[in-house]
């Protein structure tokens, strides 16, 4: 499959500096539909046992106003009805007309969307409220945390011209403050996420020609990463439209050396593969094949697809189950580091073991994160162990049934199946949330409500698990059960 052709005329949504997992006018996940690896993996993976004993319910550990708030936001986003008048509402709080709708000039509005939509999707707008909610989050058995800045810009309506110097570096400049402030956000073992659009047109006209980065660029980008290393944050790299993509790569694949050959088997630098497309089993084997040349571990994180209603067609899968096989053999090839049938070595010098490699699964499809989960277990079951650091990871505020249940093993539903018990590792799960004031995440906001008229029926579940939570503790407070 060829790489698209860069696109001079395209309109990227970008940030000055990184936000969280992606950003995008149009979002869309493919999730939640059945997808399988091998047919002998499969039937092997659903008979492996948990590692605990099971609890009232995976929801039991959030608070009962984050269960409330979840229950109210994922209604209205469930719901056909209400969802557009939402998202219209939320495009107006997000470009406001006039004072009385403008978050930051109406102090009543500010406080009503910063305690619901604000709260449930954001970490807060500044390091106090940030570092409490990250905290927040590891109290609950969370590893850590994906944090990104939300401020944003459009860049293809930006007046700067790239061959303007002197406004270029203020835009680069800007991109650079927010990012080391965001990586001081971060606490040791976290995730920074960024996006390399985010610093200007001149970047961008960079990246659609593939070129390398400025040396002002160059030096931005070194200095975030020399500050990730020495305070071991980990970084990531967002996935965009590939009109920009294959710049972003070759960016990427220049500071996952630069930062990863510093860290013996581990990666500090992560790079985003979008799995709706149908070069990326192609593209993850060129890149393993480099850092195995190279000599340092590649950070692969893997996600479904973002642009599927800006891309070109035929990049993609033509079929949404397509897309599931692609993301499940992936993940089968990186967590047994073994070439498949999905994932295919690029060098017939090593067609068969994977270079060392550092995994995370970011999605929200529950059967993915399942089957991953299952061969862990398998691993562990044979004894083999396993040398590939993997983690999980879903957007704050969305999917908890699913992070939740996996934080407990999945051990409710294996415990229904009578399967035994078997020790395994604590599975490494984060949460993905972005900081920044009301007004600048209102953007991010309005995606998140996008998204949602994309996968419907993904949210209906999450009310659903929601609501049979809250019933559960009405249960339990009034003596009926657990």
């Amino acid at each position: 499959m060829k790489a698209a052709t860069p696109r001079p005329s395209v309109r990227v949504l970008s940030s000055v500096s990184p936000s969280a997992h992606r950003s995008t006018r149009f979002v869309s996940r493919t999730s939640n539909a059945k997808s399988s690896l091998t047919a002998d993996t499969t039937n092997s993976l659903w008979h492996q046992p948990s590692p605990k004993k099971p609890t009232a319910s995976p929801l039991a550990k959030l608070p009962l106003s984050s269960v409330l708030r979840s229950l109210l936001i994922l209604s209205v986003s469930s719901s056909s009805i209400l969802l557009k008048p939402c998202i219209y509402t939320l495009s107006a709080l997000a470009h406001p007309k006039t004072p009385l709708l403008d978050v930051a000039k109406n102090p009543l509005l500010n406080l009503l969307v910063k305690h619901s939509l604000y709260k449930q999707f954001n970490a807060g707008e500044n390091k106090l409220e940030v570092q409490r909610s990250i905290n927040a989050i590891k109290e609950l058995g969370y590893r850590g945390v994906l944090l990104g800045y939300a401020r944003e810009v459009l860049v293809g309506e930006s007046n700067t011209d790239p061959a303007d110097e002197k406004a270029s570096r203020q835009e680069i400049q800007m991109w650079l403050d927010g990012t080391l402030q965001t990586v001081d956000m971060a606490q040791e073992g976290d995730f920074v996420a960024l996006k390399f659009t985010g610093m200007g047109v001149q970047a961008l006209h960079y990246l659609q020609r593939q070129a390398a980065p400025s040396p002002f660029m160059d030096q931005a980008i070194q200095q975030v990463c020399d500050l990730a290393v020495s305070r071991n944050v980990r970084l990531l790299v967002d996935a965009e439209e590939q009109a920009v993509q294959p710049g972003i790569e070759e960016w990427t694949m220049k500071y996952q050396k630069y930062c990863n050959s510093r860290t013996p088997g581990r990666a500090v630098f992560y790079n985003t593969y979008q799995a709706y497309l149908c070069s990326t089993p192609a593209t993850l084997a060129r890149h393993l094949e480099i850092s195995r040349r190279e000599g340092y571990t590649l950070g692969v994180k893997l996600v479904r697809g973002a642009y599927l209603k800006t891309e070109p067609r035929h990049l993609i899968w033509s079929k949404k189950e397509e897309t599931d096989q692609c993301y499940d053999g992936v993940v089968e090839a990186l967590l047994t580091r073994r070439y498949n049938s999905m994932l295919k070595s690029a060098s017939p010098e090593h067609a068969t073991e994977l270079p060392p490699v550092n995994v995370i699964i970011a999605t929200h499809n529950r059967e993915s994160v399942r089957k991953a989960h299952a061969l862990r277990l398998q691993q562990a079951a044979r004894g083999e162990g396993s040398d590939v650091e993997l983690s999980y990871a879903q957007l704050q505020g969305m999917a908890d049934e699913i992070s939740c249940e996996l934080l407990e093993g999945f051990q409710s539903a294996e415990a229904e199946e009578g399967k035994k018990v078997a020790p395994s590792e604590s599975p490494n799960v984060y949460k993905l949330l972005t900081w920044g004031s009301v007004k600048e995440c209102m953007g991010f906001l309005l995606r998140r409500a996008v998204e949602n008229t994309e996968a419907v029926g993904r949210t209906k579940q999450s009310q659903e698990a929601m609501f049979g939570e809250l019933k559960r503790r009405a249960r339990c407070a009034f003596g009926l059960g657990k």
